[in-house]
């Protein structure tokens, strides 16, 4: 009688934290990987490039780097991812990373959202990624305008206590979001 040998699968796989058939496919392509991953709270960037010993992180920015530039909203929306993006597309430029591979991780591919908002600073930036023009959110969600929008429309109403008290905590007009990443843009633009 045959014993049946039972292969199990790596630990990472068997808890779906990593799919080896696509991190073999970015690692095929010789190119270093711009890996994007969110939280809750905010959004992390790095250039990373595979070693046998283990990957190496070229570059990396974090949207809490965005307090120093003068962000004073949130690390989490899509204005923050934005310009996350685009402070690393500028790290990664004086570190002469040219063309990069995106890596999304287990994330799903959905139009217009945080991850291609972070592809669309680094991009703008300068860093070569290939990707396709209609998964990048549009210029006026990009600046914030959608959020200024909610934050009139709702001014005085019980959502907008709830939603912007973090805003007005700290003395943050959310309408003004817009005029607010313009002039962060521009200091990261000046680094």
């Amino acid at each position: 009688m045959k014993r049946k040998i039972k292969i199990i699968p790596l630990k990472r796989k068997r808890k779906g934290l990593t799919n080896y058939k696509k991190r073999l496919t970015l690692l095929l392509s010789g190119n270093p990987r711009l890996v994007i991953r969110k939280s809750l709270k905010s959004i992390m960037l790095q250039v990373v490039e595979y070693s046998p010993a283990g990957d190496k992180v070229i570059v990396s920015a974090h949207s809490n780097e965005l307090k120093k530039s003068g962000w004073k909203m949130k690390g989490n929306s899509l204005p923050a991812s934005y310009l996350t993006g685009f402070l690393l597309g500028k790290k990664a430029k004086d570190k002469k990373v040219g063309k990069c591979i995106l890596d999304m991780g287990l994330y799903p591919s959905v139009k217009g959202n945080k991850i291609y908002a972070a592809l669309k600073g680094a991009v703008d930036a300068g860093l070569n990624v290939p990707h396709a023009k209609d998964v990048l959110p549009p210029e006026d969600r990009v600046k914030g305008k959608h959020i200024a929008e909610f934050a009139k429309n709702s001014k005085g109403k019980k959502e907008h206590k709830t939603q912007f008290s973090g805003y007005t905590k700290n003395n943050i007009n959310p309408e003004e979001i817009t005029k607010h990443f313009e002039e962060t843009k521009q200091k990261i633009e000046g680094k």
